[in-house]
């Protein structure tokens, strides 16, 4: 078989695996919260920029059903396809056809890519795709600098990158690096073409910025105060982020990407080709951050992954090197890591399901409680879904449903499909829930608390804002038998008056006044407030 045909082969196998992975798995919780992004158009959003929106409404309205869990994850195993594509284009062209087939192979055996990016509606998924697109017109723009059409190229990557997550940041970042490291690529940054991708990268991400601006710079204010470094330097969180990042990416992929890293560091200067500086200099910058980061406070472990990416067509090729020297070997090595990630997704999605390792609450055999099993998240938004239908609320057009946690408010407006309008009641952190509506529009309607588990907000702030309550059902969602989470369903009757949950910067203080003094009313226009004795809920 040819390198060519491998990889077309992998890109058709994985995808339909993909592809019924993406049907039957229910929706994490930030799936949820992305696929409102999708039903509410903006030029950005509180927390990511608006590429995710738009992959989803690909899929979303190009299938025509807004409650399609594949329709929501359709474009985005589309795009790992192509990442898959762009990478054994990239590592083919810097290595060799067999190099490009085993870089592609081994960016599918990585657990958050190969597993969780790849199928879900997560903003990683396009970030990937125009990273290694925008690396792949970088290489050739460098190795032929006075074509300006090369640079366009990149900046229009670039730009496609910007709009999937702040992260791409670090791509012009580390090309200055390495054309300030190398002598040879210096006069480069006196030549027109850099600063030509750099003002088209711009100009597709000015939305953006105009959004930011218009919005209190809320987006950058969100996602920057997550990189601040804490006061001290604690162990305990750098080895639990290197800990994490081996186990998001396994370590049978991690360790060698590590390794090839520190060899390139360590024989800079013995390199043989310009295309493996530039892989070090794309890796250093954003996997150097958040590793320093993470010696101050907790980060997520993927937050710095997306550096190793351009490190993989070096892999490829020491994999296609193995491959000639060992060939029995490095087979087995591969199909037991491609066994791995089929054994794991597939106890994934039956345990999704079926729910076979969560202990009851009896005991039993399972390994896995409420809390550990990391399945629970997405089961079971049905039947709340259900419970509320046949209460009536779905088709109460006076009611809107709110909780107080930003997913929760989003499992259950992807649930219901949107048949009533969800907000998310949460004065410290309403995400895009804050943007969506205003908190005008409730005022004189009907609010369908849905408490799940042990809410901590206690009804009392609830009572505040509204005229009357009343509850409406107390129950157990169930997976064969086994409870998953507890929900308490309660009616708030005739809002009084607009709860002051916009979430912006210049608000912070108003919010801290509000909750020092949780138990004084609302300020409410006095039409609005009925003065004879409101009935209460006994609590």
């Amino acid at each position: 078989m040819t390198p060519k045909r491998a990889l077309a082969l992998l890109i058709v196998v994985s995808t339909m695996i993909r592809l019924a992975a993406a049907a039957f798995l229910g929706l994490g919780n930030d799936e949820a919260y992305h696929f409102l992004y999708a039903l509410h158009p903006a030029p950005s959003y509180y927390d990511h920029p608006p590429m995710v929106a738009w992959v989803e409404m690909f899929g979303l309205f190009g299938m025509g059903d807004v409650s399609s869990k594949l329709a929501l994850r359709l474009g985005f195993v589309l795009l790992f396809a192509g990442s898959t594509w762009l990478m054994g284009r990239i590592a083919g062209r810097w290595f060799g056809a067999w190099a490009g087939f085993y870089a592609a192979l081994a960016l599918n055996l990585t657990g958050y890519y190969g597993l969780a990016a790849s199928t879900f509606a997560l903003p990683d998924g396009p970030l990937l795709f125009f990273w290694l697109l925008t690396i792949d017109r970088l290489s050739l723009a460098i190795d032929e600098p006075r074509r300006l059409g090369l640079w366009a190229c990149v900046g229009l990557a670039w730009g496609g990158a910007m709009l999937s997550k702040y992260h791409a940041v670090f791509l012009p970042a580390g090309t200055v690096l390495f054309l300030l490291l190398r002598p040879t690529q210096r006069r480069r940054l006196i030549e027109p073409g850099p600063y030509l991708a750099i003002a088209i990268g711009l100009a597709i991400f000015s939305p953006v910025i105009v959004w930011n601006a218009s919005n209190g710079w809320a987006s950058f204010a969100f996602q920057g105060k997550r990189a601040v470094v804490g006061p001290a330097f604690r162990l305990d969180y750098l080895l639990g982020a290197l800990g994490a990042q081996a186990a998001y990416f396994f370590p049978w992929i991690w360790l060698p990407l590590i390794a090839i890293g520190w060899r390139l560091a360590r024989r800079w200067n013995e390199l043989k080709t310009e295309h493996e500086r530039l892989a070090l200099c794309l890796c250093a910058l954003p996997l150097g951050v958040f590793t320093a980061v993470a010696c101050f406070r907790p980060v997520l472990p993927h937050w710095g992954l997306v550096g190793l990416v351009s490190l993989f067509p070096i892999l490829g090729r020491n994999l296609a090197n193995q491959s000639l020297a060992l060939p029995s070997r490095t087979c087995r090595k591969l199909n037991a890591a491609a066994c791995f990630s089929l054994v794991l997704l597939a106890v994934a999605v039956s345990e999704y399901r079926f729910g076979w390792l969560q202990r009851g609450e009896a005991g039993g055999f399972g390994v896995l409680t409420r809390r550990t099993d990391p399945t629970i998240d997405s089961y079971g938004w049905d039947q709340i879904a259900d419970r509320l239908d046949r209460l009536g609320i779905l088709d109460d057009p006076r009611a809107f449903i709110f909780t107080r946690n930003w997913y929760m408010s989003a499992q259950i407006a992807h649930a219901t499909a949107m048949k009533r309008p969800v907000v998310c009641y949460n004065l410290d952190d309403p995400r895009g829930f804050a943007f969506w509506s205003e908190p005008e529009q409730w005022v004189g309607r009907d609010g369908v608390l849905v408490m799940i588990n042990d809410d901590y907000t206690p009804l009392s702030f609830y009572d505040q804002w509204f005229e009357s309550c009343k509850p409406l059902g107390d129950f157990w969602v169930e997976r064969s038998g086994k409870p998953v989470r507890r929900v308490r369903i309660l009616r708030f009757t005739n809002q009084l008056a607009a709860l002051p949950y916009q979430f912006t910067p210049s608000q912070a203080a108003e919010r801290a006044a509000l909750r020092s003094q949780p138990s004084e009313p609302a300020p409410a226009p006095r039409a609005a407030i009925d003065s004879g004795p409101r009935d209460r809920v006994a609590r």
